[in-house]
């Protein structure tokens, strides 16, 4: 007795299986490559007057350029 398991069970959406699989394969490396990629454009959420009022906090900038590069800012 000769099979034919050209049309076994599942035979029908084996194609559509095959295909939903290769496009979560090349969608996951999309992914994959835009999180490498743009990992530096991330932002912390700080805008540039916070940064400048750190600056001030720590000493790196006087009360003036503060003052002046705040107005800038605003």
């Amino acid at each position: 007795m000769h099979w034919n398991y050209d049309w076994g069970m599942g035979a029908g959406f084996g194609w559509l299986l095959m295909l939903i699989f290769w496009i979560l394969i090349v969608l996951g490396a999309v992914y994959l490559i835009k999180l490498i990629a743009g990992g530096e454009k991330r932002t912390t959420g700080e805008t540039a007057l916070d940064i400048l009022k750190k600056r001030y906090a720590k000493g790196e900038i006087s009360k003036e350029e503060f003052e002046e590069k705040k107005k800038t800012l605003e």
